[in-house]
């Protein structure tokens, strides 16, 4: 009885022990999980509201109904009612505005207190149709990405640039084209393999054809 009552016990306390054991693990793996999307989040934050160093580092929050009722740009450009009339800069800076945008809403859902508070003060200036700089924002992002990274802060004897919205990349037209001609070049090859493999096909029943009862005159054909 001694014996068994040990055994017993044993096997309750090593239950125990793997079941806290798994609970602890799956809520590290759970922990872990959300971290991993919260700085991938952050960072991608980061790239757009500071991957630019030069140009002009501010995000016009003006809009194109906006610049059509200052009269900007002058009446040919008022009178154009579709959005791709906007020359390349209002459409390059629209980019960046959405983009912005985005990427506040990212940091007030996910960031620190301080970067929410930067965050909500750069939204309201959107809002309110001022220049918005990102600079603060994107030095506190600097700085808790590195630190949740285990990173060595940067060396305060360094002097980094101002840093302002990422450039929009090319506008997908050009991908599109390519893929467009890429599904045509691959329905062309498949059209072309359909033709080869018709030519084949009756190319073999007709050399079978031949080989059985071969027609008068057929050899010359």
């Amino acid at each position: 009885m001694t014996v068994l009552g040990l055994g017993l016990f044993t096997l309750i306390g090593v239950g125990i022990r793997l079941l806290v054991m798994m609970t602890i693990q799956q809520r590290n793996q759970r922990l872990n999980r959300q971290i991993n999307e919260r700085l991938r989040t952050l960072i991608a934050a980061y790239k757009t509201l500071g991957g630019s160093f030069t140009g002009d580092l501010a995000v016009d929050p003006s809009h194109l109904r906006d610049r059509r009722r200052r009269g900007e740009g002058g009446a040919e450009e008022a009178e154009a009612p579709a959005p791709s009339a906007e020359p390349g800069g209002s459409e390059r800076a629209r980019r960046i505005r959405d983009a912005v945008e985005g990427a506040l809403s990212d940091i007030v859902l996910l960031g620190t207190e301080e970067q929410v508070r930067l965050a909500e003060r750069a939204a309201r200036e959107l809002i309110g149709g001022r220049p918005v700089h990102t600079h603060e924002l994107v030095v506190s992002l600097r700085d808790f990405i590195r630190k949740a990274l285990d990173l060595a802060p940067i060396p305060p004897e360094l002097t980094i640039p101002m840093q302002g919205p990422a450039r929009p990349s090319a506008s997908g037209g050009g991908r599109g084209k390519g893929e467009r001609g890429g599904g045509e070049g691959r329905q062309g090859g498949g059209g072309g393999g359909m033709g080869m493999g018709m030519g084949m096909g009756m190319g073999g029943g007709l050399g079978l054809a031949e080989g059985d009862e071969p027609p008068s005159g057929g050899r010359h054909g």
